[in-house]
């Protein structure tokens, strides 16, 4: 039942950050292209990297706090079903070049943020 709680606090914690950073996104760069989704998306993607090599290299790691980062915070940071409905509404307003960039961006740069979590996580561990 603890692990559940954190899960569900990290949830709350990540959607009102996903929220933020909508906000600051859209004031800063505008609408005519989902920024936000992306930002966090690869931010996410950064830090679940980072998160999960951690906890797979350094015994200590408590298994409640990866579950609360990565199922609570992350899960509710990410936005992968907004990044997919955003990128077809592009492809259906026309908009083919901009969803083909978020298509891209978002799905190679998610791979690449992962595998840099992964090595920030090794280092940390290394050092």
């Amino acid at each position: 039942m603890e692990r559940f709680l954190l899960v569900c606090l990290g949830g709350a914690v990540g959607t009102g950050a996903r929220y933020l950073v909508g906000l600051w996104a859209g004031g800063r760069f505008g609408q005519s292209f989902p920024v936000g989704t992306l930002l966090v998306n690869l931010v996410g993607c950064l830090f679940i990297g980072l998160v999960m090599q951690l906890s797979l290299s350094v015994s200590s790691f408590p298994q409640t706090l990866r579950f609360a980062l990565t199922a609570g915070v992350l899960g509710g940071f990410t936005t992968y079903s907004a990044y997919a409905w955003e990128t077809t509404q592009l492809a259906a307003e026309g908009a083919r070049w901009p969803a083909l960039v978020n298509f891209t961006a978002t799905t190679v740069g998610g791979f690449l943020m992962v595998v840099l979590g992964v090595l920030a996580a090794k280092l940390v561990v290394r050092g």
